[in-house]
């Protein structure tokens, strides 16, 4: 089911209801659901129209706003429910994970500078993987001795491990909108790469505290989790790879743009669909699964379709991502005043507030026990300063990754309750405080992130030219095997391992665009690679793009 309809609301909306049902142009059922979507379209358009008149305001930004106006709705439809209802839609794992969260990751995967993201792959790896680790053990003990003082009901270890991996979980959608790929590039890739990663690895961690055997944790049970966490970021990442491969060898073998470019742009977009599936299908881990694909497809795929389609794919994709993280945001608003949980916390309302308190510091800490000794490690291992992390980059590393959203939310319906609904007091507070903790933390946070970034970053804003940019090298496709490096000097061609350890970034790009002019890109296409054209020779160079 892609939407649940919260029949209590649509019944308060008699006439129109009736009328429709009289004239016979809708059922019961059929008249709900048209209801329903049409007061959530109506509101993604206000959302929208309103961000757009915000654009220039150094505060808001479009997810605060659905967030804002999704609560002010969820308001006005508890005063017309009579109390009885906040919402139009019921939270819906489903809704969030098969249709929402996909095209979110997979735009942020095609849109992404790759240079940035794979020159710091260590560094995202080492934050969203070992970090998240770190931030769900101090999570999980800091809930074990906490929340045991508010005796708020009888939880078991495996509750609170689940409750590590709800709130060790960023919100990397919430990422895209509070900072800019373009004025900063490297926060950007780190802290949205690093999202990425941890929203995988704290789904992963969160059906591993279900599927495995918590009454005896010991470390042979600790091991089981590492690898099977190695095996499904490993697996995910090579399905991933394995269906942009396979959507830019069609495309490319086919070329569907000589009868009609809407067959080209329609495979794009089921092959990325398909892969984020397959994943599911499969049990392993689709969001990083999507995010690597469309890595892949920007690199071949959208290289061997039409002039006419490259445009379009890039602003479907575009448009798509947009919608749906509006969606996400709205969504989450209205959800947060879910009247029939707040009734039944409200019979302790301090132990609410003290309860997502106690959360919000844990948080705080979790974060900062990974990003500042992992920046130190990080920078330990790189030779060049200008690559290094400072520490005011560290600090908005380890503020604009506090934010709290629909992937804790999700998580936390799963665990505290059975179709969106509870009927114990503890899992109505546990659902309260995570509303709580993701309102706060999405506007008190993200509001302040933009300022943040401009008290301690004034140099990273857009116009400032640095090595670490994106465009900061040149590698020209032939020529004697040097590059230009940000002050225009040649970057000599790697040559020994001594070279290899003194630039490591540096040399394995070069060794990859060797392999990949070599042997990739005849076969997949891509940037330099035409696709067949009926009447000239197939794989004809264009070197200009260089």
């Amino acid at each position: 089911m892609v939407v649940s309809i919260d029949p209590s609301v649509v019944h308060q909306m008699g006439p129109l209801r009736s009328f429709l049902v009289k004239m016979g142009l809708a059922s019961t059922s059929d008249h709900s659901s048209v209801v329903a979507i049409t007061l959530f379209v109506t509101l993604l358009c206000a959302c929208i129209v309103i961000g757009h008149l915000l654009e220039e305001n150094r505060w808001m930004n479009e997810s605060i706003t659905a967030l804002i106006i999704g609560v002010s709705t969820g308001i006005i439809v508890l005063l017309i429910s009579q109390g009885k209802s906040s919402h139009i839609l019921v939270f819906s794992e489903e809704l969030f994970f098969i249709y929402l969260l996909p095209p979110i990751i997979f735009n942020a995967g095609f849109q992404v500078k790759k240079k940035q993201f794979f020159r710091n792959f260590i560094t995202i790896v080492l934050f969203g993987a070992v970090g998240t680790f770190i931030s769900f053990a101090i999570i999980s003990a800091g809930a074990l001795l906490l929340l045991k003082k508010f005796n708020i009901g009888p939880f078991d270890i495996g509750d609170y491990l689940a409750i590590g991996t709800i709130f060790s979980a960023t919100d990397s959608v919430c990422t895209l909108q509070v900072l800019s790929q373009d004025e900063t590039p490297l926060l950007y890739s780190l802290v949205f790469g690093e999202g990425v990663v941890n929203d995988a690895t704290s789904v992963v961690l969160f059906n591993a505290v279900h599927n495995f055997d918590l009454t005896h944790i010991d470390g042979i049970t600790a091991l089981q989790l590492f690898g099977n966490f190695v095996y499904l970021f490993f697996t995910s990442t090579a399905l991933g790879v394995a269906a942009g491969l396979l959507s830019a060898y069609i495309i490319k073998a086919l070329y569907f743009g000589r009868h009609s470019t809407d067959r080209e742009v329609a495979i794009m977009i089921l092959m990325a669909y398909l892969s984020y599936m397959l994943a599911e299908l499969f049990y392993l881990s689709g969001i990083l699964t999507v995010f690597f694909c469309g890595i892949v497809m920007s690199h071949y795929t959208w290289h061997n379709v039409t002039e006419s389609s490259r445009v379009t794919t890039k602003h479907a994709f575009a448009t798509m991502s947009f919608i749906a993280e509006i969606f996400i945001f709205l969504y989450v608003g209205m959800d947060a005043l879910d009247i029939e949980k707040w009734r039944m916390a409200k019979r302790s309302p301090g132990t609410s507030v003290g309860l997502s308190g106690v959360l919000l510091a844990l948080i705080l800490v979790g974060r900062a026990a990974f990003v500042f000794p992992l920046s130190f490690l990080s920078n330990c291992l790189k030779k060049s300063p200008n690559s290094k992390i400072t520490l005011r980059q560290q600090i908005t590393i380890w503020w604009a990754g506090l934010m709290r959203g629909a992937v804790s939310m999700a998580l936390a319906y799963n665990q505290f309750t059975s179709s969106g609904r509870t009927k114990l007091t503890e899992n109505a507070i546990m659902i309260t405080s995570t509303i709580t903790v993701v309102l706060f933390s999405t506007v008190v946070f993200g509001l302040m992130t933009k300022p943040l970034i401009r008290l301690l970053l004034p140099h990273n804003l857009k116009g400032h030219s640095d090595p670490s940019s994106p465009k900061g090298l040149h590698f020209p496709l032939l020529g004697n095997g040097e590059a230009e490096g940000a002050d225009g000097l040649p970057v000599r061609r790697p040559s020994s391992l001594r070279m290899l350890l003194q630039a490591p970034s540096h040399t394995v790009h070069y060794y990859w665009r060797k392999f990949d002019d070599a042997y990739m890109r005849p076969v997949f296409g891509g940037r330099g690679f035409a696709p067949y054209v009926p009447g000239s020779p197939s794989g004809v160079r264009d070197d200009t793009w260089r």
